[in-house]
C-alpha cells in the first residue's frame, strides 16, 4: 500500500493586506474617545468640501445681485437672506469659506516651515547662535500682535499674499520657541550622541533623529494654529486690511453690511459672525484632540489614552 502525498502550491506572492478595516477602527476609536475632536474634524472637513466645490455649492455667484431681492429674510430660496446688495449671503459665506481655508493651510504651512527651521537650527547648533536667535525672537514677540501686522500690511499692501506673509511672519515666532523646546529634548537623548559617535553628519541626525521626534508637537501647532490664523484673517478683514472686494471674506461681511444693517436686517451679521466661530470651534476640537492623542507625555496620565 502506498502513501501518497498531496501538497498545496503556495503563490509566489501574497496578496497585500488591506488596512482600511483598521484605518476605519481607528477613525472609530478616536470618535469614542475624543467626541469634540470628532465634532471638530467634521466641521474641518465641511469647511474642506465647501472652499473645493464652492462653485458647485453655491446657489449663485458671490458677487451676482438678483433682481427684487434686495435684504430678504432667510427663507427656502435664500437660506440666509440676502444683503442690501441683492446678493444671496449662503454663497457668499460658502466663498468666503474659500479665502478662510486658503488663508489658514497657506499662512500655517510658510509659518510652520520658518518656524521649524528656526526652532530646529537654534536648539542644534546652540551657543553664540542660539542667544542671537532667541533674544531677535523675545524682541519680535514683545511687540503687540495687532500692531505688528497692521504695520506689515500697510508696508505690503492689501492681496492675498501679502496677507499670508505678514500672518506667517507673526505667528512664525511664537511657534518657534515651542519647536526649539522639543528640539532640545529630543537631542539630549543618548541615540543622538551615539550617531554622532559613529561619524553621522549634522543634516543626517537633524533629518533622522531630531525632525521625526518633534513632528508631533509641529503637528498639533499647525492643527491649532489654523483657527487662529482664520480669526486674525477675519479680523484685519473687519479692519479693512484682508482681502479687497468684492471677493467674499467673512469679517468684511462683518465690518460692511453686516455692520451697517445689523437692526434692520440682524442675518447679515449673524451668518459670517457664525461661520467664523463655527471655523475656530472645528480647529480648535480637533488641534487639542490630537494634542492629547499625539503628545507622549500626556499618554497613561488617565487625561487622554493613547489611540494606537
Amino acid at each position: 500500500m502506498t502513501n501518497s502525498v498531496h501538497t498545496l502550491s503556495v503563490p509566489e506572492t501574497l496578496p497585500r493586506t488591506w488596512r482600511l478595516p483598521s484605518l476605519v477602527k481607528l477613525v472609530l476609536r478616536f470618535v469614542r474617545r475624543k467626541p469634540l475632536g470628532a465634532i471638530g474634524g467634521v466641521i474641518v472637513l465641511a469647511l474642506l468640501v465647501m472652499a473645493v466645490f464652492a462653485d458647485q455649492i453655491a446657489p449663485y455667484p458671490y458677487a451676482a445681485s438678483i433682481q427684487g431681492a434686495r435684504m430678504k429674510p432667510p427663507s427656502v430660496q435664500f437660506w440666509m437672506g440676502t444683503d442690501n446688495l441683492s446678493r444671496d449671503i449662503w454663497s457668499r459665506v460658502v466663498y468666503g469659506a474659500r479665502i478662510s481655508v486658503t488663508v489658514g493651510f497657506a499662512t500655517v504651512a510658510l509659518a510652520t516651515l520658518m518656524a521649524t527651521a528656526i526652532g530646529v537650527s537654534s536648539a542644534y547648533l546652540g551657543g553664540a547662535y542660539d542667544i542671537v536667535v532667541q533674544r531677535v525672537v523675545d524682541a519680535w514677540m514683545s511687540f503687540p500682535a495687532l500692531v505688528v501686522v497692521l504695520s506689515l500690511m500697510a508696508a505690503l499692501g492689501p492681496g492675498l499674499p501679502n496677507l499670508i506673509l505678514a500672518l506667517s511672519i507673526l505667528g512664525a515666532a511664537s511657534a518657534s520657541r515651542v519647536i526649539r523646546g522639543a528640539a532640545l529634548s529630543v537631542i539630549a537623548n543618548p541615540y543622538v550622541e551615539a550617531a554622532r559617535a559613529v561619524g553621522a553628519g549634522h543634516l543626517r541626525i537633524v533629518l533622522r533623529y531630531v525632525l521625526p521626534n518633534v513632528m508631533a508637537t509641529i503637528i498639533i501647532l499647525a492643527t491649532i494654529g489654523l483657527g487662529t490664523v482664520i480669526l486674525a484673517e477675519s479680523g484685519l478683514s473687519f479692519l479693512g486690511f484682508g482681502i479687497p472686494p468684492p471677493y467674499p471674506s467673512w469679517g468684511a461681511m462683518l465690518s460692511g453690511s453686516g455692520r451697517s444693517f445689523m437692526y434692520y436686517a440682524p442675518w447679515m451679521a449673524l451668518f459670517p459672525g457664525g461661520a467664523i466661530s463655527l471655523a475656530v470651534f472645528g480647529f480648535n476640537m480637533l488641534g487639542d484632540a490630537l494634542r492629547d492623542v499625539l503628545d507622549p507625555r500626556l499618554r497613561g496620565s488617565g487625561r487622554s489614552p493613547a489611540l494606537l
